[in-house]
């Protein structure tokens, strides 16, 4: 006995479409609970269904339509957990990125400061008033008393010592 084959037609796919829409959101909304994403699914099962009308060769309709919207609904949640995954993979680098660099920047921060401190007096007080006064090797000069070659000289030599003392941290 030949079995026969569903031809779907407009009128077929209307008839279709508003027998089993119902039932397959209904089986897609419990299984994802957004009702966006059920109605996505659902819609792209039947277009699906009538881009390939012409193709598919189909004895029971039905069968066919709760499978398909049950495989739909499976990958758009196997891709939302998979989407998740990668989203909290990122999340935790980022954190772990931030904080390796902060510990760093701490750490470089104290071996400046440390550094500096280890400078001779007069050094260490040109390097301070040019970087964490913001003065201009003229006003130090004046404020010191000294030459300006002699603040260039001073600065020049402390930044040579953070330069070698700071390799490390240099790419």
């Amino acid at each position: 006995m030949e079995k026969e084959f569903f031809i779907i037609d407009k009128a077929g796919f209307e008839q279709i479409y508003l027998q089993h829409w119902e039932g397959m959101f209904a089986f897609c909304l419990s299984s994802i609970k957004d009702e966006e994403h059920s109605k996505e699914i659902v819609q792209d099962v039947f277009k699906s269904l009538w881009e390939r009308r012409e193709e598919l060769r189909l004895i029971e309709v039905e069968r066919y339509l709760i499978r398909s919207v049950k495989l739909k609904t499976f990958e758009y949640i196997r891709n939302k957990v998979s989407r998740q995954q990668h989203l909290d993979n990122i999340s935790n680098t980022r954190e772990e990125h931030y904080v390796d660099n902060s510990l760093i920047a701490d750490e470089l921060a104290k071996k400046i400061s440390h550094l500096i401190d280890s400078l001779p007096k007069q050094c260490k007080n040109v390097f301070r008033m040019s970087r964490e006064q913001g003065l201009t090797n003229k006003e130090i000069a004046h404020k010191l008393y000294i030459s300006e070659r002699a603040v260039e000289y001073h600065i020049s030599r402390a930044l040579k010592t953070l330069k070698t003392e700071l390799t490390e941290y240099i790419s």
